[in-house]
């Protein structure tokens, strides 16, 4: 048989007939961070080599059919909640006219800043049988008046469908706001009415974008941790904390995580698939279409409707936790809340200057080798954002703790010397499960700011003698001022209000305040962890911000 010359042999063939050559440096950058991606991936599946019977046995026993059962009705309710909450909101916002539309279509963003947990115990303390609002409506209508119990799947569902309809939310709007009046009568034309137009004619063009934002929530859903725990509710996620920490078995926990992977990334298939189709919803961006004017009730009901909405999901639970920190200010401002402060913004910067260097050298070089190859490596590298927390830390202790054991072991034969773990419990862990966790939300901004820098102010700064990183730093750099900030004001949030990696990776005693919500909360301590809720939704903030700047307001 004939073989390859020497030369040739680091040559792959393409689909195309083009051969690609032996990657280069960048590219064995973008290869690196794709196996760290991998990583955690195939430990968990891994993991499988050696079940955990004793432990499958007693949660087949005990939780198996509960953590099912709970997680298909946090599934359907969520979605089904956002469905109503999104796609309604976005119809009115985006399509019609009526008072007070121009100011709720952005503070109907707001909910996005408040983590799922933060809104769950504002929810729990104000709701619950023994709170404010249940307490004073049995003296309004007697003591046998009660409300529908909070700590259930309903609640757990209410919760994260007002902190997740966002995500529905914001991506219809922007298919709403270009179909308008125009798509209902056409729909008229055809002899349907305004509302049979409605579900046959607008809801199937705006299908894709609502069917990826629903991908969206579901995949925030069944990655929660904060709220499901703080409800005492169990899923893959609570399932995955206690196997470790209650039974000690990462085993257990590597497996569970493996279940919740596969349904993680089935969902990722569904919204991929639907995005291929968007081209079938519209075919050209259209420009802003005639709004449709409401009057009479209609257009009262639905500032009442807008309003209603943003002051459950979002003012109410900021009032709340304003009027407890006032209460608890001065015993909880002290040198332990600047410790955890200090610890979450450190946590944020590091995280935020490590992710965006990264993120700019890869889209660099997708940007110097445009091929099958580089392309693979970097829709792997940015894999990690579609992983639960929970997930991402086991995936991380195991092959760390391993490596430690490993060096152990070594320093107790060649040299005869105990020694301490080097990686287990430290910072760099953290780091690492950030790098790979927020990879996309660094990568995509720049990404984006890349692609505006034509191709033929490379050819100059080549011809100036500028190359490789000399060219990114001196040409590309400015030029990607606006995508940097963004990925760093984009991970800094999302770090700062990140729970279950600092939870279960982070040094003993080296909390934050997200870790110290969930402890206060735990011990039904609410009013002691609103400081620390309420700068959690102020850092939330920050990106709500960015987006109005960015949003084209009519």
């Amino acid at each position: 048989m004939p073989t390859l010359p020497a030369e040739n042999a680091g040559a792959l063939l393409q689909g195309s007939g083009r051969r690609l050559s032996w990657p280069s440096g960048w590219q064995w950058l973008t290869l690196l961070i794709a196996l760290l991606v991998l990583m955690p991936l195939s430990v968990l599946f891994l993991a499988w080599l050696e079940p955990a019977w004793d432990i499958w046995r007693h949660l087949q026993q005990t939780l198996l059919g509960l953590l099912l059962l709970n997680t298909f009705k946090l599934v359907v309710g969520v979605s089904a909640g956002t469905l109503l909450l999104g796609v309604g909101l976005a119809w009115l916002t985006g399509a019609c006219d009526f008072p007070g539309r121009r100011h709720f279509s952005w503070t109907l963003l707001l909910p996005l800043a408040m983590p799922t947990y933060v809104l769950a115990f504002v929810f729990l303390a104000l709701f619950d049988f023994s709170g404010p609002v249940q307490t004073q409506l049995r003296l309004w209508f007697g003591q046998g008046f009660r409300l529908p119990d909070m700590r259930s799947a309903g609640g757990v569902v209410l919760v994260m469908s007002l902190a997740l309809y966002p995500y529905v939310y914001l991506l219809t709007r922007n298919a709403f706001r270009t179909q308008g009046k125009r798509a209902l009568e056409a729909a008229q034309s055809l002899g349907c009415s305004p509302t049979v137009g409605f579900f046959r004619v607008v809801l199937p063009m705006a299908r894709p974008w609502i069917a990826g934002g629903t991908a969206l929530v579901l995949m925030e859903a069944l990655a929660d941790f904060g709220a499901v725990s703080i409800f005492n509710y169990d899923t893959f996620t609570t399932a995955i904390y206690k196997a470790w920490f209650g039974f000690f078995s990462l085993p257990a926990a590597a497996q569970l995580s493996s279940l919740l992977v596969v349904l993680v990334f089935g969902l990722i298939v569904m919204e991929q698939q639907l995005r291929k189709r968007m081209r079938f919803a519209q075919s050209r961006l259209a420009p802003q279409a005639e709004r449709i004017q409401l009057h009479g009730w209609h257009k009262w009901g639905a500032t009442a409707a807008c309003s209603l909405v943003l002051g459950i999901a979002f003012v109410l639970p900021t009032l709340q936790l304003l009027r407890w920190t006032l209460e608890v200010y001065h015993q909880e401002f002290n040198r332990r809340y600047l410790d955890l402060l200090g610890h979450s913004l450190l946590l944020g910067l590091s995280a935020a200057l490590l992710i965006v260097t990264v993120a700019l050298l890869i889209a660099y070089c997708g940007r110097r080798h445009n091929d099958r190859l580089t392309g693979s490596l970097i829709r792997v590298s940015t894999l990690g954002y579609a992983l639960p927390g929970t997930v991402l830390a086991v995936g991380i202790f195991i092959p760390l703790a391993g490596l430690d054991n490993l060096l152990i072991d070594l320093a107790r034969s060649l040299f005869e010397i105990e020694m301490k773990p080097l990686l287990q419990g430290t910072i760099f862990v953290m780091l690492l499960a950030y790098l790979i966790r927020f990879m996309a939300a660094g990568f995509k901004p720049i990404d984006s700011a890349m692609h505006r820098v034509t191709p033929n102010i490379d050819e100059a700064s080549r011809l100036m003698g500028l190359r490789g990183l000399r060219l990114l730093w001196r040409i590309h750099l400015p030029m990607l001022r606006g995508g940097i900030f963004t990925a760093l004001t984009l991970i800094f949030v999302d770090v700062m209000k990140e729970m279950p990696i600092t939870l279960m990776t982070r040094p003993f005693g080296w909390d934050t305040l997200a870790v110290k919500i969930y402890e206060l909360t735990s011990e039904g301590e609410w009013e002691r962890a609103a400081l620390p809720a309420l700068t959690l939704l102020l850092s939330g903030m920050i990106p709500i911000v960015l987006l109005m700047r960015q949003t084209d307001e009519d």
